[in-house]
C-alpha cells in the first residue's frame, strides 16, 4: 500500500472523528498524528515541528494579548458607548456589528463576541425586539472580521504557513486584507440591511433566550401541631399558586433523582421544586408569598449575572456543582439555561457543555475573577471592569509595535507578537494565574498535531492525486470558475469539520490545482481562506455561531434562513475579486 493512499485513509479516518463530534478535536489530530507516526508517513522530529510552528505560536501569543487588551475595559466601554448613541435600532446595530468585525480583525474572535454581545443584547431589548434580533448578525460579524488579517483566525495562520512549506514565504500579515475587506464590507452590508430582518422572533416555549430560567426551590417547612407532628405539604396547592404567579413546575427533585407530578404522592422539606419561568428565583419566591425558598448570598456586592459556557472552557464535562466547589461556596448556580428542563436529576448534578446557560449569584469581585478562569460570557450583566486610560494605551500601544515591526520591518509575525505578550505579562495586564489559562490548550494542541499530519498529505503525493482529479475535472476553466469550485469544496467541508482542519486539507489541494491550471497559487489559496472562515449555514460550523444559540433561541434551521444568502455573497464576491486581482 503506497503512503498517498495511507495518507488518505489516516485523513478520511481524522475527518470522520472530526464529523462525528463524539471525540474532542484535539485527542483526534493527536490519534491522526500517532497514525502517521506508526505508519512511516512521518518521522519523530517531524511529528513534533507543530509545536514550534509560527502559527502555533502567533495563537497563543494572540489570545494572551487578546486578554490583556479586554481586561483593560476599553474595547468594553468602547462599545457601551457607541450603544449609547441616540439613533434608530437598524444603524446602531450595524456600528456594533461593524466594532465587533474590527475587533475580530486583531483579537481572538470569541474575545469579540464576549466584549461586544452583552452590547447588542441590551440594544435589543432597548429597541423592544429580541436578543435573537442582533445576536446572529453579531456572531457572523466576528467571523467576517476574521478573515482581514493574518492573525484574524487560527486558518488564516495555518495556510500562511502551507504558503511558506510550498512556496517559500508566508503570507504578510495584511496579505489578505484588500480581499478580505472587502468581503467583510458586503457581507455586513446584507447582515445591516437585510440579515438581522430574517432572524426569528419566537414567543413562548420556543424562545431560549426570552430570559427562561430553570431552577429549584426549598419547600417551606410544614409547622408542628401540640404533639410535635407535622403533616404533609400541601403540594397541589402550591403548585397551583406557583403556576398563578407565572411558572411552571416540571418536576420534584428528591435525593438528586426527578419524579414527576403524577407519580408525586408527598412533598417534604427536604426535597426540591423544579421549575422553569421567565422569573428570577427571588421575584418568583416573593410572588408565591414567600411560601418558597431561595439562597441568596449575603455578600454586600452580590451580583447575578447570566452567562453562557464558552468553547474551551474547563468547566466542561464537569457537574454544575463544581462552580460552589471551586469558590468555596461563594458562587452558586441559582439557575440553568432551557436544556435543563429536560435533564434527568438535580441541577446541581447535570454534566455542563459549551453554549450551556447559567445564572450565577454571589460577590461581584468573586465572579469576576472566574468568569475569567471558566472562559464564561456575561450576558445580561456588565463587567465591572474600569477602564484606566494611561494602562489600556500602553496595552494597544504595545500591540501595535508587534503589527508595525511585522509589516514596516519584516520581522517574523510569531517573533513580534510573542515578544507582546511576553512584555504585557511582565507589566501585568494580566493576573499571574491567567497567563496560561487565557490560552485555548485545546486548539494549541491541535493546531501542533494537524500541522505534520497536513504535511504527511502533502508529500506522500495524496494531495496532488485530489489536485489532480479536480483540476481535470475544471480544465480550461477560467479564474473565477476555479475559485468559485475553491470555495464550495472548503464550504462543504467545514459543515463537518472545524477550520483548522479544512485549511490543513485544502490548503495543499488549492497550490496543487492552482500550478495543474496555470493560475497563480495565491489566488486559490485565498480562495481556501475566505471560504474556510465562511461558517454561516449551521450552528456547529463555528464555536460563535454555537455561544449564540441558546442565547438568542435559534434553531438549527434557523442559520441557514440566515447565512445561506450571505455564504453564496461571499463566494461570488471573493471569486469575482480574485479574478479581478490575478487574471
Amino acid at each position: 500500500m503506497n503512503d498517498a493512499l495511507l495518507a488518505g485513509l489516516v485523513l478520511i479516518f481524522a475527518l470522520t472523528l472530526f464529523a462525528w463530534d463524539k471525540v474532542r478535536h484535539d485527542l483526534v489530530a493527536v490519534c491522526a498524528l500517532g497514525a502517521c507516526l506508526i505508519l512511516g508517513l512521518t518521522t519523530p522530529d517531524q511529528a513534533l515541528q507543530g509545536l514550534s510552528d509560527p502559527a502555533v505560536v502567533v495563537v497563543a501569543a494572540v489570545l494572551i494579548i487578546g486578554r490583556a487588551i479586554e481586561l483593560t475595559g476599553v474595547a468594553a466601554a468602547a462599545t457601551d458607548r457607541l450603544a449609547a448613541l441616540r439613533m434608530p435600532f437598524p444603524l446602531q446595530l450595524s456600528i456594533l456589528l461593524l466594532a465587533a468585525a474590527v475587533l475580530s480583525a486583531f483579537m481572538n474572535n470569541i474575545a469579540a463576541l464576549a466584549i461586544t454581545m452583552p452590547v447588542v443584547a441590551s440594544v435589543c431589548r432597548a429597541a423592544r425586539l429580541p436578543a435573537a434580533a442582533g445576536l446572529m448578525p453579531l456572531a457572523f460579524a466576528t467571523i467576517l472580521g476574521g478573515m482581514t488579517t493574518l492573525i484574524g483566525t487560527p486558518a488564516n495562520l495555518i495556510l500562511s504557513s502551507i504558503r511558506r512549506e510550498e512556496l517559500g514565504e508566508p503570507f504578510g500579515f495584511f496579505a489578505m486584507s484588500p480581499l478580505g475587506v472587502t468581503v467583510a464590507g458586503v457581507g455586513l452590508l446584507y447582515l445591516c440591511l437585510i440579515g438581522w430582518r430574517l432572524t426569528p422572533r419566537r414567543t413562548g416555549e420556543e424562545a431560549a433566550s426570552g430570559g427562561r430560567n430553570v431552577f429549584e426551590l426549598i419547600p417551606p417547612r410544614p409547622e408542628a401541631d401540640e404533639d410535635g407532628n407535622t403533616a404533609d405539604l400541601d403540594h397541589e396547592a402550591l403548585f397551583a399558586e406557583i403556576k398563578a404567579a407565572g411558572a411552571h413546575v416540571l418536576a420534584v427533585v428528591r435525593r438528586h433523582r426527578r419524579i414527576k407530578l403524577d407519580k408525586l404522592d408527598r412533598l417534604s422539606p427536604n426535597d426540591r421544586v423544579l421549575v422553569v419561568t421567565a422569573l428570577d428565583p427571588w421575584e418568583l419566591a416573593n410572588k408565591v408569598g414567600g411560601k418558597l425558598a431561595v439562597e441568596r448570598s449575603t455578600a454586600t456586592d452580590a451580583v447575578t449575572s447570566r452567562v453562557a459556557v464558552a468553547h474551551g472552557s474547563p468547566l466542561i464535562r464537569r457537574p454544575y456543582d463544581i462552580i460552589s466547589a471551586e469558590t468555596d461556596q461563594e458562587l452558586k448556580v441559582v439557575a440553568a439555561g432551557p436544556r435543563a428542563a429536560g435533564a434527568e436529576g438535580s441541577l446541581g448534578a447535570m454534566e455542563i457543555r459549551a453554549g450551556d446557560q447559567l445564572v450565577l449569584h454571589g460577590p461581584a469581585e468573586r465572579l469576576e475573577a472566574y468568569l475569567r478562569y471558566g472562559r464564561l460570557l456575561e450576558l445580561d450583566r456588565k463587567s465591572a471592569v474600569v477602564v484606566q486610560p494611561r494602562r489600556a494605551a500602553l496595552a494597544l500601544g504595545i500591540y501595535a509595535a508587534a503589527v508595525i515591526a511585522a509589516v514596516a520591518f519584516g520581522l517574523p509575525t510569531a517573533l513580534t507578537f510573542a515578544a507582546a505578550a511576553a512584555g504585557l505579562a511582565a507589566l501585568r495586564f494580566l493576573p499571574s494565574g491567567e497567563i496560561y489559562s487565557s490560552i485555548d490548550w485545546p486548539a494549541i494542541v491541535l493546531l501542533a498535531a494537524m500541522i505534520p499530519v497536513g504535511q504527511s498529505f502533502q508529500t506522500s503525493g495524496a494531495a496532488a492525486i485530489v489536485a489532480d482529479w479536480l483540476g481535470t475535472g475544471l480544465g480550461g476553466a477560467p479564474l473565477f470558475a476555479a475559485a468559485v469550485a475553491v470555495s464550495v469544496a472548503t464550504i462543504v467541508l467545514s459543515l463537518f469539520l472545524n477550520n483548522v482542519a479544512t485549511a490543513v486539507i485544502m490548503g495543499p489541494v488549492a497550490i496543487g490545482m492552482a500550478i495543474q491550471l496555470n493560475f497563480p497559487p495565491d489566488a486559490l489559496l485565498l480562495a481556501v481562506l475566505i471560504a474556510a472562515s465562511s461558517d454561516f449555514l449551521t450552528p456547529i460550523g463555528h464555536q460563535n455561531n454555537l455561544l449564540v444559540m441558546a442565547p438568542g433561541g435559534y434553531m438549527f434551521r434557523d442559520y441557514a434562513r440566515v447565512g445561506a444568502a450571505l455564504t453564496a455573497l461571499v463566494v461570488l464576491v471573493s471569486s469575482g475579486m480574485i479574478s479581478l486581482f490575478y487574471t
